[in-house]
């Protein structure tokens, strides 16, 4: 297996880690988030939940590593975009870490609340309360707004440098713009953040990741836009 496609089926594997682990995670999630009683559930659920924070972590891994990857190709189209590209997907994985710690410290006041049998329950719901909007800003800042201002630059990337059939950048241009819409309407709560409107408009973005995945471990880069980049290299 030559360079080229060993780089492709990494992406491509990264990608798709990426997009899985994000919907294994938030469904394991489930009773600690979305159960009414949540202080109880969430401790009876303990090993589901540290599940759930594993498989963000593999999230966050990919996320970075998708970047990383791509760098080198990307910097001799556009060294600036490429570079922003890293930051911007190292920041998007920084705030859905402190999601993960916000699930993480409420599974651990969970566990003081049925432990210690707390009579003082309105504390420890108040004190939930905030661990669960910490996780919910983070959800929506990280893989909404950060993912469409991320998906956006590396769309044009791929469309600049060719590495791929132009309709996986324009898939993803559409999904990008839609994602960071779909942010916006959220942040200003014109629309719920797990609603109709909201799975309509992250769908797109989640049709590129799943499309330029498969066909990056399938066809890998186009060996002409590679070769071009290789030229670029010698003759600098």
């Amino acid at each position: 297996m030559n360079s080229n496609k060993k780089t492709a089926m990494t992406v491509g594997i990264l990608f798709m880690l990426a997009a899985v682990t994000s919907i294994i995670g938030l469904i394991l999630y489930d009773p600690i988030l979305n159960d009414p009683d949540y202080l109880t559930a969430g401790f009876e659920h303990k090993n589901q939940v540290v599940l759930g924070a594993l498989f963000e972590l593999i999230l966050v891994c990919s996320a970075i590593g998708t970047s990383i990857m791509l760098f080198p190709l990307f910097r001799k189209h556009n060294e600036s975009i490429a570079l922003g590209y890293v930051c911007f997907r190292f920041l998007e994985a920084v705030i859905i870490t402190i999601g993960i710690v916000s699930v993480l410290s409420l599974l651990t006041l969970s566990q003081e609340f049925v432990e210690t049998a707390a009579s003082n329950a309105s504390s420890f719901q108040t004190s939930g309360t905030l661990l669960i909007a910490i996780h919910d800003w983070t959800f929506m800042l990280g893989p909404n707004f950060m993912l469409g201002i991320n998906t956006m630059m590396c769309s044009y990337l791929l469309y600049k440098s060719k590495l791929v059939p132009r309709f996986i950048s324009y898939m993803g241009l559409t999904g990008a713009t839609l994602i960071f819409i779909a942010a916006l309407l959220e942040i200003f709560g014109i629309i719920l953040q797990l609603s109709a409107w909201g799975a309509v408009l992250a769908i797109p973005v989640a049709l590129y990741e799943m499309t330029l995945a498969v066909w990056l471990i399938v066809k890998g880069f186009n060996l002409s836009a590679r070769r071009d980049i290789y030229k670029s290299n010698c003759s600098n």
